[in-house]
């Protein structure tokens, strides 16, 4: 991360709610969210599938609206923003990496005139305000630049089918980066390729946030790839549930698992209400079976045990 960014925060969500109704069918997929994300950082969302850590992208990226709560990225109140502003948003504010290449990259375009695209719809040269590096107006010149942060200067004019999965998703990391934005947003981005090619994609986004300065927040189901970054949030039935802080860093994920240990403490987050969310397989493994557990403050530590069987059925 550049440490002379201003430490701000870029996205601020309190108690966001997200409801999806059909017909019959009505889906709570957040449940009182609470995040920040400083400016400048490079963070990781993890969670199984159906957490809601994808909804809680596709909201800050604006491709979908919040059902409640409070969400404000880069300044703006979210639930404020007519259509037109949210346009706006999407071109000026955020871009968007993809899993699935073929909704990142057009196939007839090389790789450079892929990058240049979306350079046709917005103003791509626009001055930042928070001083982030600048890169030329000049859309073919920009966007082999871009192509060199990636590492792909090489492949300029490689069509898609031309390219490797791992030499696609670095394209476009480098058309993401297009329409120069505040916030980069990455869903599974390593989720087509394998360990190796993984681990030197989490190497661009790292490279990237250093040199740009840009905001990285990447959603990912793998924890060994979320350990390359500062911080990991876990979402968990579509509430913040944990967080985890990097130790240490490791240059690949093979030798994460050589190493066999933790990189990262995990800690338990708080809501406003002081009410904390319990992993299921960890009350599993205390034995609990219905809605009630134990507390007792002991020797400065707050112990979490299961009732006994009496207790438990009343």
């Amino acid at each position: 991360m550049n440490e002379t960014a201003v430490r701000d925060n870029i996205i601020e969500c309190q108690d966001l709610v997200k409801i999806y109704k059909t017909r019959d069918l009505e889906v709570l997929a957040l449940q009182g969210l609470e995040l920040t994300v400083a400016r400048g950082e490079l963070m990781a969302i993890i969670g199984n599938s159906g957490s809601g850590k994808s909804t809680f992208l596709n909201m800050i990226g604006g491709l979908d609206r919040p059902s409640a709560g409070r969400l404000i990225v880069d300044g703006k109140d979210l639930f404020k923003l007519d259509e037109k502003q949210l346009v706006d948003y999407k071109r000026y504010t955020v871009g968007f990496v993809w899993q699935n290449n073929a909704r990142n990259l057009l196939p007839y375009l090389t790789a450079v005139q892929n990058v240049m695209m979306p350079m046709s719809f917005c103003k791509a040269d626009m001055p930042r305000e928070d001083g982030a590096l600048q890169l030329s107006d000049n859309r073919r010149t920009r966007a082999l630049q871009l192509l060199e942060l990636v590492g792909m200067g090489h492949r300029k004019n490689s069509r898609l089918q031309m390219l490797s999965g791992g030499e696609q998703q670095r394209v476009a990391i480098a058309l993401a980066l297009a329409n120069n934005p505040k916030l980069l947003l990455a869903d599974e981005p390593t989720g087509s390729v394998d360990a190796g090619t993984a681990s030197y994609i989490l190497d661009v986004f790292r490279e990237l946030n250093r040199e740009l300065g840009t905001t990285i927040v990447i959603v990912t189901h793998d924890r060994m790839l979320a350990k390359k970054v500062e911080r990991v949030v876990a979402i968990r039935d579509g509430k913040t549930a944990s967080e985890f802080i990097v130790r240490r860093d490791l240059s690949d994920v093979a030798s994460l698992a050589e190493e066999g240990g933790e990189t990262q403490d995990e800690f338990a987050v708080l809501d406003r209400a002081g009410r904390v969310q319990i992993p299921r397989e960890l009350l599993d493994r205390l034995g609990v079976n219905g809605n009630k557990v134990r507390l007792e403050y002991s020797e400065g530590r707050v112990v979490i045990s299961a009732p006994p069987a009496e207790e438990e059925k009343s």
